[in-house]
């Protein structure tokens, strides 16, 4: 079996083994290939690159982008794209902005909120960016909470929104520069609140039509938790419009417990290696 995983996270954002790691990881387990999709950042991708070649693991680049969408926040896995492309580098410096912005407002409302953080403690979490994923790493390493969704939803998104960061870029604005730029955009995990849970399947199909009016490649057909309905409404959508299939564990190690390289939750993924074909073929890489 061929195993390939397109959706994976490193310690550059929020995973749990460094961007060489992964690569490393995916030898020892029989991942052929695989693709780093660091939350809003591409800081990995080179480091990862490298050592997959340096081990003959099959890579390609990528960063999963979280996007302004009808009054809410949608994933994207974006692959394969340029990332020295004009149009990119101007996004990715805007993206960085937002993410790096006012990190010390946001540190002083944790810390009135009970959280004995500083900045010094983040910096030494920052594995590339001084931004909230260090945050996230710092109060994960102080063990006083058990599970990182509960981090998220009840202290570092409520301080973000407390501090009045500058909101996502719009779907509208990012899809095309990514598709401008050479890469493959697909929808990840429609099925969760960062995607298009509490629509109705025809809002859902709607709005799949509408991403893809902007520059919305595909979406993925194979996610660890999806259900058999989920997974047949993603089958379906993906046939009737046409769209580039993809799948992925989105892996964060130990940070995800449960979830393994290539095969996601007790063995119940085996993403097609012709999908990654059909992807290098669009990006033409």
């Amino acid at each position: 079996m061929f195993l390939i995983d397109l959706h994976v996270h490193s310690t550059v954002s929020d995973g749990s083994y460094s961007p060489a790691g992964l690569a490393r990881l995916a030898k020892e387990t029989g991942v052929e290939a695989f693709a780093l999709t660091d939350h809003d950042s591409i800081a990995g991708d080179d480091e990862a690159a490298a050592e997959a070649e340096r081990l003959g693991v099959g890579f390609i680049n990528g960063m999963e982008m979280t996007m302004a969408y009808r009054g809410r926040k949608i994933h994207v896995v974006c692959l394969g794209f340029n990332p020295e492309n004009s149009e990119f580098q101007k996004l990715y410096s805007r993206l960085r902005y937002i993410k790096e912005d006012s990190m010390a407002d946001v540190v002083e409302v944790l810390r009135r909120r009970g959280i004995e953080i500083d900045m010094e403690m983040v910096r030494r979490h920052s594995a590339v960016h001084l931004d909230r994923y260090a945050i996230m790493r710092t109060i994960v390493d102080m063990n006083i909470f058990d599970g990182i969704q509960y981090i998220w939803d009840n202290y570092l998104n409520p301080a973000v929104k407390e501090v009045g960061v500058a909101g996502d870029i719009p779907a509208e604005e990012a899809l095309p520069i990514i598709r401008g730029a050479g890469g493959v955009t697909s929808l990840a995990h429609f099925h969760k609140l960062i995607g298009l849970k509490g629509q109705s399947r025809p809002e859902q199909e709607d709005s799949l039509r509408e991403l893809m009016s902007f520059g919305l490649t595909g979406m993925e057909q194979y996610y660890p938790n999806y259900t058999d309905e989920d997974r047949a409404f993603a089958r379906a959508m993906i046939e009737k419009y046409d769209m580039l299939p993809t799948g992925g564990t989105d892996f964060h190690g130990a940070n995800r417990p449960g979830i393994l390289l290539g095969t996601g939750y007790e063995k119940n993924m085996s993403v097609p290696l012709k999908f990654l074909e059909d992807i290098r073929e669009r990006c033409r890489i």
